[in-house]
């Protein structure tokens, strides 16, 4: 007995020892998030309720005037609004898209060739920054000399234009003066950026379903389209959370695209002015108001969280629930 204690006490220590070297490795990554991502969040929480802007270096609290300018404020209101309508119309072909492709490229009995270099082909847009798409497009589909309307006047497409005098003019497309197609461009760079991203994701979670469910349907003479609904669907619901809410919180995150593909302001008509664009139009332009600024960001921070709780709670499976309680 008294061996066995003192092998335990050695153990202990030995424990102790590697614990202390784990503090070790793990103490860098505290340091990090603490300088460049807790800090800057607590600083940013404090600022929205002081006055501070311009170029001064001090200032005083002001209580709650921030937030109650935020929530009577129409522009930061449309920006919500605007930033929804563009992830909606970016995440719904995203994940119809990228689960189809992800069905195709996974399902044995098709036996695909070439799977490995479809997954890197999809995947490569990923790979690439924002702001460097976000330029490509602004010049493919520039105005009047653009590729996009080269090749569109190429085929006989002409934008009409009535003149005063009742003559009718045949002038190239401004795609970005239109709101349509402004949030369409900008809704569909997000979405093929991204749907590569979601595509691996979701063929990971399809290669982690046990093949013997497969196994099993076959046996009992299942196809493919019900293999498909009634196993694929259903047991991958947590990962099509998961990117949901992970979507969601990139999509309200929405700067570079439409920053830099118009002028910088969410032109047409600020209708793809996204909340982070308006945080830096407030913060970076005109009278650099950081305080409203903050506030606006912790806004933004409290509609995201809300949302996806909202998601998690209605989309998790309710069985699961249950079994918790």
């Amino acid at each position: 007995m008294e061996k066995t204690a003192v092998v335990k006490k050695k153990e202990s220590g030995m424990e102790k020892r590697l614990n202390r070297w784990g503090y070790f490795f793990v103490a860098p990554f505290i340091l990090v998030f603490c300088l460049f991502n807790l800090y800057p969040t607590i600083y940013t929480f404090v600022l929205s309720f002081t006055d501070l802007r311009g170029l001064r270096s001090d200032f005083d609290l002001t209580g709650l005037s921030n937030y109650t300018k935020l929530v009577t404020d129409p522009y930061f209101w449309e920006s919500v609004g605007n930033t929804f309508v563009m992830w909606g119309w970016n995440f719904v072909p995203q994940l119809g898209i990228a689960l189809l492709l992800s069905i195709l490229l996974s399902d044995v009995r098709l036996r695909l060739k070439g799977k490995g270099l479809f997954r890197a082909l999809i995947y490569m847009p990923n790979l690439l920054t924002a702001a460097s798409v976000a330029l490509l497009f602004r010049s493919l589909f520039g105005y009047p000399i653009g590729p996009v309307n080269q090749f569109l006047q190429t085929l006989g497409f002409y934008q009409e234009t009535v003149r005063g005098d009742g003559t009718v003019v045949h002038e190239a497309f401004n795609f970005f003066r239109n709101v349509a197609v402004s949030r369409g461009i900008v809704a569909f760079i997000q979405w093929w950026m991204w749907y590569g991203h979601t595509v691996i994701m979701l063929m990971a979670g399809i290669t982690s379903i046990s093949n013997s469910l497969y196994e099993s349907a076959v046996v009992d003479g299942a196809n493919s389209r019900q293999t498909t609904l009634y196993i694929t669907l259903p047991l991958l619901r947590p990962m099509m959370l998961y990117i949901l809410v992970t979507s969601l919180i990139g999509g309200m995150q929405m700067l570079d695209i439409p920053f830099l593909l118009t002028d910088m302001r969410g032109a047409p008509d600020f209708k793809i002015r996204t909340m982070a664009v308006y945080i830096y139009n407030i913060a970076f332009q005109g009278r650099n108001d950081y305080a409203y600024a903050a506030a606006v960001s912790v806004g933004m921070f409290i509609i995201t969280a809300s949302i996806a709780l909202l998601m998690y709670f209605f989309v998790q499976d309710r069985s699961d629930l249950k079994r918790k309680r």
